[in-house]
């Protein structure tokens, strides 16, 4: 009789958020935050994707990644922003089986596409300080087409395989998702069978789609730093390094706290925790990423104030009657 009053939530329609139940009383100061915070990350990414495809002096494959890495955060935050700020006014924070299973594919494909992204950009950083005169043949359009193409493509197969496998399980008792989005963890925490096998699978990936752009951008930056001390002139290393701090910080920013997420399926950290780190990798980062970008780059600087010097003389002209 038991097991009749306890069914499978795998044949349920629904799962429930349990958003920011802690902080109840600052529902409206959390949403007019993060709806600020969301407003300012799409202008400045969209503002980046803006100046990097019209600006000729921006089509270099620095660029070019910077903007595709503009339209992965654009897609991830949109993929769980707007629903958040919905649930935050709302009494009742549901989401669909499908719909959560289809959240999590995109958060993991669009994760794994911004980790190879950061790989590949302190790569170019290499190639352009390391070896300038081979830069040219080395990043040309066709090996950056195909680089960033892989990149999109990394995590989809992967994706479709880990989400699969989780929502085949049987999903028992609570329907309460810990969370404001569908992510491994939480939605893991949901299921009543052995799941050693999957969480074991989802460490060795993790690792993986983690460590080889880490390796990739850790010995790009060793070698990076022995040719920037080489320089005789302390102003010319300075100006060397100046094109890879932001870089830098990004990757700094995006991989302590995706990294303390994602290494350990069921992590140690509090349900509370583990949302605000999260918030911090889908909503702040995606924000501040246009912002170090555009506040020490001058090319970025410059091609801003063209675009809009552009818009304010096609305004100026008289429309054809």
């Amino acid at each position: 009789m038991e097991s009749l009053e306890a069914p499978a939530l795998r044949n349920e329609t629904y799962f429930t958020f349990q958003r920011f139940s802690h902080l109840a009383t600052l529902q409206v100061v959390l949403f007019e935050g993060i709806l600020l915070m969301f407003l300012i990350m799409m202008t400045g990414n969209v503002l980046i994707i803006v100046v990097a495809t019209t600006d000729p002096v921006l089509h270099t494959p620095m660029y070019y990644f910077l903007k595709n890495l503009a339209w992965v955060e654009i897609c991830l935050t949109l993929n769980i922003v707007p629903k958040m700020l919905v649930d935050l006014l709302l009494e009742r924070k549901i989401i669909s089986f499908s719909a959560c299973a289809l959240q999590l594919y995109l958060v993991i494909v669009l994760v794994t596409s911004e980790c190879f992204l950061l790989g590949a950009m302190a790569y170019d950083r290499y190639v352009a300080i390391c070896h300038p005169l081979h830069y040219t043949i080395t990043m040309s359009r066709r090996v950056c087409l195909h680089t960033v193409m892989a990149c999109w493509a990394a995590g989809a197969l992967l994706s479709a395989g880990l989400t699969a496998w989780l929502f085949s399980y049987p999903f028992c008792g609570s329907k309460e998702i810990e969370h404001f989005f569908c992510d491994i963890a939480p939605v893991l925490d949901l299921v009543c069978s052995d799941t050693y096998l999957f969480e074991l699978l989802v460490f060795i990936a993790t690792v993986i789609i983690v460590l080889i752009p880490f390796i990739l951008i850790a010995a790009s930056y060793i070698q990076i730093i022995h040719t920037i001390l080489q320089i005789p002139s302390a102003q010319g290393r300075h100006k060397t390094f100046s094109t890879c701090i932001a870089h830098l910080v990004v990757v700094t920013l995006f991989y302590c706290t995706t990294g303390l997420i994602h290494l350990k399926p069921k992590s140690s950290l509090s349900a509370n925790s583990r949302k605000l780190v999260a918030l911090s990798y889908t909503v702040v980062t995606p924000m501040l990423n246009p912002i170090i970008y555009s506040l020490r780059n001058k090319e970025v600087k410059h091609a801003l104030k063209n675009t809009f010097r552009r818009r304010q003389l096609l305004s100026k002209l008289p429309l054809p009657r």
